[in-house]
């Protein structure tokens, strides 16, 4: 087999000897995820031991993830076009690892805040320098299903920090092993995760920093230009925006509360409900992106009302009822909601960035996912969290955290449906194609 494929002026890794290299990233993204992602089925019993109200849990699992990618994702950008990617990645990495040590021994809200901002400067940053270089192990033809593969890591590595979480947590809990026995099981299962991501993060030392491909000196337009082009686009962009954000705002204030409300409601502890949680996220977020993708398809073809955005109408419409996953009378109820929830993000997620390719001209798609990625991340994670523990005080303090919940993940699922619905007949314009 050749070590290399030539496609015009560039010579780009065969598959079989870039194999390893893409395992190896996949391995990198699914450590970052799951070590970012550990601290969510955990954050009642460290509420617990460090005395911290839900104010508190909301502002470090909410804004400690949104200022990473509110404040680097720019000048991150620039690094990966212009530095080595190699290097960045190992040291997100380093971040990563650093962030979950500093999390078992962190003291108060504080330390606690810092520790977990550290973490998800890994995480948030990891998968767009891990894209770039994935991008250059492939030919064009086989791009997709590298990118894939970083995306499905990244599931797996969410499942695996509430299966893996919720069960090393009860198992520290009934049987602590002599050497982390003097700390709490949440602190200990932490501990864990951060020397198995040092253990994981060693291999990337070996990852050699690919060839550019591609570079074929196309002038971008200015800020200014690019800025009067995005404007032109409103009426499209908009209500598109409006439509994404607020699904991003329903499936993290989901994710970020849901483990409390299981504990706090139905009387369960993360042993019991980090497997099924897990196989959740994972199973609703690969069948959701296949959803999307036929739906957006169908919708290209008009095979669907609506057109292209036809499909994120119809999830995020499903998701209205959803919302009432954490006032459902049984266990099962609640899983079963929930999975819809998660299903209709996924779907809608996945036809927005289609759209995005689709309806922009290419030198505007950059700055359009940018923009999407700051201004989700600035209100799924930095806002919608503590707005439940608002909307929860409103109802009478924490014991009623599952009606707060309730009431933002409904709001933005009607928000999300509403911008979709009037995005879709932008879409439809002749301008906006």
């Amino acid at each position: 087999m050749p070590a290399s494929i030539t496609t015009g002026k560039d010579t780009v890794p065969a598959a079989r000897s870039s194999l390893p290299a893409l395992l190896l990233l996949g391995s990198a993204i699914a450590c970052s995820a799951a070590t970012q992602g550990v601290f969510g089925p955990l954050q009642e019993a460290a509420k617990l031991d460090l005395g911290l109200s839900d104010f508190q849990i909301s502002l470090v699992q909410g804004l400690a993830a949104s200022l990473p990618v509110a404040v680097l994702s720019i000048p991150l950008g620039r690094m990966t076009d212009r530095g080595k990617r190699v290097r960045l990645l190992a040291a997100m990495a380093v971040c990563w690892t650093l962030g979950t040590l500093m999390t078992a021994f962190a003291q108060g809200f504080a330390m606690l805040f810092a520790a977990r901002t550290l973490a998800a400067v890994g995480m948030m940053c990891a998968l767009p320098v891990a894209i770039s270089i994935a991008a250059d192990l492939s030919v064009p033809e086989r791009r997709g299903r590298s990118l894939l593969l970083l995306s499905v890591a990244r599931m797996v590595g969410v499942a695996l920090s509430f299966a893996l979480g919720g069960s090393l947590l009860g198992r520290i809990a009934a049987q602590p092993p002599a050497l982390i026995a003097a700390l709490a099981p949440w602190r200990g299962v932490h501990l864990i995760f951060g020397i198995a991501s040092a253990l994981l993060a060693i291999p990337l030392l070996w990852l050699r920093e690919p060839a550019r491909h591609e570079l074929e000196g196309i002038v971008s337009p200015s800020f200014r230009e690019a800025m009067h082009a995005i404007w032109q686009r409103r009426a499209l962009l908009a209500p598109l925006f409006l439509g994404q954000v607020t699904v991003v705002m329903a499936d993290a204030s989901a994710g970020i509360w849901a483990s409390p409300v299981l504990i706090r409601d139905y009387g369960l502890q993360p042993a019991d409900f980090g497997a099924w949680m897990g196989l959740i996220v994972l199973l609703s977020g690969l069948v959701g992106s296949i959803i999307g993708g036929v739906l957006a398809e169908l919708g290209q073809k008009g095979r669907i009302p609506g057109g292209l955005l036809g499909g994120a109408v119809l999830a995020s419409l499903l998701t209205i009822p959803a919302a009432f996953f954490p006032v459902m009378p049984t266990v099962g109820g609640f899983a079963a909601m929930l999975t819809v929830l998660v299903l209709g993000g996924a779907v809608a997620g996945l036809i927005t960035a289609t759209a995005l390719a689709v309806l922009l001209p290419n030198e505007l798609r950059g700055v359009c996912l940018g923009a999407f990625v700051v201004v989700g991340a600035v209100f799924g994670f930095g806002v919608a969290p503590t707005v439940v523990t608002l909307v929860s005080d409103l109802f009478g303090g924490e014991a009623h955290i599952r009606d707060g919940l309730t009431v933002v993940t409904l709001v933005t699922s009607v928000v999300a449906s509403i911008g979709f619905l009037v995005a879709t007949r932008a879409g439809r314009k002749p301008e906006n194609g």
